[in-house]
């Protein structure tokens, strides 16, 4: 499947501007992880892409969210390898934890989209643009930033060999770059 044909899959699941926008940065934060790993670039930006794409149709219930996600990707042909990290990004509603390099990429990835958005919210020019690196990784420490951002899914990132700075460091760069389409 290519990037254009997946991203008209996400559409026709996913509506909500802020959720298409947060699946957009998650792709361009796999990208620069595979980049970054020399892992397939294609591969991680479609699981990125596509890792929310059941998120309406469970509306938001994150005991099935995953669940459904495998069926409708499952249904489209998508490389059973991006199937199965999509539905372990939420590993509560598998019976295994995280164990794969592609699973902790994109548990991480994706999490992390949410603090940097949340960072760059409480900036004045509320630009990605204009968040540090330092402001992240200390925003990582105030549990109650951000609270439903989970600090110990970012910390995944280890995993991939990546401290948290440089995580951050990657995952911001990629953000800023699609900063426009993010509407950041």
């Amino acid at each position: 499947m290519t990037r254009d044909e997946a991203e008209e899959l996400l559409k026709r699941h996913v509506t909500n501007e802020r959720m298409l926008a947060h699946c957009w940065a998650a792709e361009a934060v796999l990208r620069a992880l595979a980049r970054r790993l020399g892992r397939d670039e294609e591969r991680w930006g479609l699981a990125g892409l596509l890792h929310d794409i059941d998120i309406e149709a469970v509306g938001g219930d994150l005991s099935r969210h995953g669940i459904e996600a495998e069926r409708i990707l499952t249904a489209a042909g998508i490389d059973p390898e991006i199937v199965d990290a999509v539905k372990m990004h939420n590993e509560r509603v598998c019976a295994a934890t995280r164990c794969t390099e592609f699973q902790h990429a994109l548990a991480a990835g994706e999490t992390i989209t949410g603090m940097i958005v949340a960072t760059a919210l409480v900036y004045p020019d509320k630009k990605i643009a204009s968040v540090k690196v330092k402001s992240i990784t200390k925003r990582m420490k105030e549990k109650a930033f951000a609270a439903s951002v989970n600090r110990d899914t970012i910390r995944e990132c280890e995993a991939l060999g990546l401290s948290l700075e440089e995580f951050v460091e990657i995952s911001l760069g990629a953000m800023q770059g699609v900063a426009g389409r993010l509407g950041l």
